[in-house]
């Protein structure tokens, strides 16, 4: 579990589902995060998910729910593992912050920077990616916030709400992470 001033990123559990499954079928969400064309999900299929994952055994792995003010308002966590032999680690991140209630209030920001601790320190990560479509302004300001560098855009890659658009591929290396947490003398500032 991690915890931040405002958030708490844990394991799914079963009765976070109904949210999720909420989430996900929400339209204004799912073309935030790049869900185009949008595609309905029935809470029938996340619980067969959820339990055939459970049925497996063992960790959760790097997939949190996004808690704060004791209710489920996202998921995130960490994709798309490169790794060589033990050496370049790099990863992706996944945010989504489903309440919208919660849109605009440094909740993603605090969220990114949990992330990225978490995959620095613990998991040894030399960079860290993430991806957006180029509408998603807000997502664009959050990791921009949070030292994220454009690396480049995938041009008119994703088709979202009845046009064409970019892919913006943005990323943070180990030492601009560890650079920015010298520069804010350790201390937390979302």
């Amino acid at each position: 579990m991690l915890k931040g001033k405002r958030v708490t990123l844990r394991g799914v559990r079963k009765e976070d589902l109904f949210v999720l499954w909420e989430f996900n079928n929400e339209l204004e969400v799912q073309i935030a995060r790049g869900g185009s064309p949008p595609l309905s999900q029935s809470l029938e299929r996340l619980q067969a998910d959820f339990d055939s994952n459970v049925s497996k055994g063992g960790r959760d792995g790097t997939w949190f729910v996004i808690d704060a003010e004791e209710k489920v308002i996202g998921e995130c966590g960490l994709t798309d593992w490169s790794d060589f032999r033990g050496v370049a680690h790099s990863c992706e991140i996944a945010i989504t912050i489903g309440d919208k209630d919660y849109w605009g209030r440094g909740y993603g920001r605090e969220v990114v920077w949990l992330l990225l601790e978490y995959a620095f320190i613990y998991w040894n990560c030399q960079r860290v990616g993430i991806r957006t479509h180029s509408d998603n302004e807000r997502a664009i300001r959050c990791y921009k916030a949070c030292c994220f560098i454009e690396d480049g855009r995938l041009r008119r890659r994703q088709w979202q709400a009845g046009r064409y658009v970019d892919t913006v591929c943005m990323s943070i290396l180990r030492e601009e992470w560890e650079f920015e947490q010298q520069t804010r003398k350790g201390q937390r500032s979302w």
